[in-house]
């Protein structure tokens, strides 16, 4: 059975992490990951993030970097990431001021393509990592999402498909990565649980937005434990020419951390993953 490598974002694991960084990749890797998409250096210098990740022997595969981060010094922020070995840079957030809808979006995408030049230039491919709030229509009709990757053309920007997100917005995951073949070379694998209208999910990864009063439920659980059909988005991944696969868990809560992402790696070594 084909399957591919799997990847764990270390924001999953964001406080072992910064605790004992080395000792955290060790457990990661025993626990049978391949490699670790990253999610900040945790007080390091490249040199030694890169040195730690050979000798634990686990992938350098890629790593969020906050766009404001990017956009204030894009050549000397990839140049850190290219000297640990990351395959690829994704943006992983945009905050209120930057998003669909603001003055500043389309402007916004004309920063994007500098980004991919510069990593084109240096062998890392650039990705978008999505939420829900770009599923909110343009002018022309189109999500959003779908407009960032008609305006930047696939060799400047390659999609990272967040299958919870993708969900939460409406859509089915399936349907996104096919429609993004060839297109979508890691997948992010995020399980979650939803009831009613949850008002303050963003919470929970870490940003403060005005509390609403709360309507519903939500929270994410450890992949193959919550509402997503997993199955189908592995075929879908394989289908799709995808090369990774990559865990992510915002927040844990009752369950460690660690343990959590150790059940969502034994949940898909039981599909042969």
């Amino acid at each position: 059975m084909k399957t591919l490598p799997v990847a764990v974002q270390v924001y999953s694991v964001r406080d072992d992490a910064e605790r004992d960084f080395k000792g955290t990749m060790q457990k990661i890797k025993d626990m049978g990951y391949d490699g670790v998409e990253l999610a900040g250096l945790y007080g390091m210098k490249p040199a030694e993030v890169k040195a730690i990740l050979e000798e634990v022997g686990l992938v350098p595969l890629s790593a969020h970097v906050p766009f404001q981060e990017l956009e204030a010094d894009i050549e000397g922020t990839v140049a850190q990431y290219k000297e640990i070995g990351m395959q690829y840079i994704a943006i992983p957030y945009l905050m209120e001021e930057d998003r669909p809808g603001t003055e500043k979006f389309l402007k916004n995408i004309e920063t994007f393509k500098k980004i991919g030049e510069a990593c084109n230039k240096v062998g890392i491919t650039l990705l978008y990592h999505n939420h829900d709030f770009e599923f909110v229509k343009m002018p022309n009709g189109q999500y959003a999402l779908d407009y960032i990757y008609t305006e930047i053309p696939a060799d400047l920007l390659q999609t990272e498909l967040d299958i919870c997100w993708v969900k939460v917005a409406g859509e089915e995951p399936v349907d996104y990565i096919k429609k993004y073949a060839g297109r979508a070379p890691v997948v992010h694998l995020k399980d979650f649980y939803k009831e009613g209208k949850p008002a303050n999910m963003y919470e929970l990864i870490g940003i403060e937005t005005e509390k609403k009063k709360e309507t519903g439920k939500f929270e994410f659980r450890p992949v193959g434990h919550g509402m997503q059909d997993i199955p189908p988005v592995l075929d879908a991944a394989l289908e799709a020419g995808s090369k990774w696969v990559v865990v992510e868990q915002d927040q844990s809560y009752d369950t460690p951390a660690l343990e959590a992402v150790k059940m969502s790696r034994d949940y898909l070594k039981g599909l042969g993953w």
